[in-house]
């Protein structure tokens, strides 16, 4: 099967999932070599939040603030967002301002490993997309602030495709995060507090549920 004609092809299927500002705004963020989610995350999370209605979504992870601001506008929920790099973090700044979001959104500026135990909660959706070597370490604290029926989902697990394959087939400088998203993998589809499914959309992610 052609992966790329299939994923062409599906898209054309689906309703745009973006439109006006945030379409605008994503085509920014792409000129700017910017890493955002992509369309088929977009579909996703939209269909998820319909189904979930969260109150108060959790974000590790806020880059420009695209996907908090996506997420905002098709949800009724508040959004706690944690970015750690000064430029992004002045950028979402800016684009929360931009879509007068402040009402809606919490930007939490630092290293999320630090920021995390003190959170309170609880989040009834989470959204993972940061440094993909961390998702291990945030996990413990993540499944403290999620109730039971809560929705943690985690973007590009596949690395570019290279969490397939073995660690001595992946350059060296990258084995360090091959080994340690490998483990995340392991620890939400064995957890017992989490039914997960691993989706093969966009670069990869997890879908899971708290028990």
């Amino acid at each position: 099967m052609d992966e790329e004609r299939l994923e062409l092809f599906l898209r054309s299927m689906d309703e745009a999932p973006l439109s006006g500002p945030l379409a605008d705004l994503r085509r920014e963020a792409l000129d700017a070599d910017v890493p955002i989610i992509r369309l088929g995350t977009c579909s996703l999370m939209r269909t998820l939040l319909m189904l979930k209605k969260p109150a108060h979504i959790l974000e590790i992870g806020t880059a420009v603030g695209f996907s908090a601001l996506f997420m905002l506008e098709n949800s009724d929920a508040d959004v706690t967002t944690i970015e750690d790099w000064p430029p992004r973090i002045a950028a979402a700044r800016e684009n929360f301002t931009r879509f007068g979001a402040w009402d809606r959104v919490r930007l939490l500026e630092g290293d999320a490993t630090e920021l995390l135990p003190g959170l309170q909660g609880p989040f009834d959706f989470i959204f993972m997309d940061a440094a993909k070597g961390q998702y291990l370490r945030y996990l413990p604290e993540v499944l403290r602030l999620m109730p039971s029926g809560a929705v943690l989902l985690a973007d590009n697990v596949f690395l570019d495709g290279t969490v397939i394959e073995s660690r001595f087939a992946v350059e060296r400088r990258d084995r360090t995060i091959h080994k340690r998203m490998r483990a995340f993998l392991h620890a939400v589809t064995h957890s017992e507090d989490l039914v997960t499914t691993i989706l093969p959309v966009g670069d990869g992610m997890t879908l899971s549920v708290r028990r």
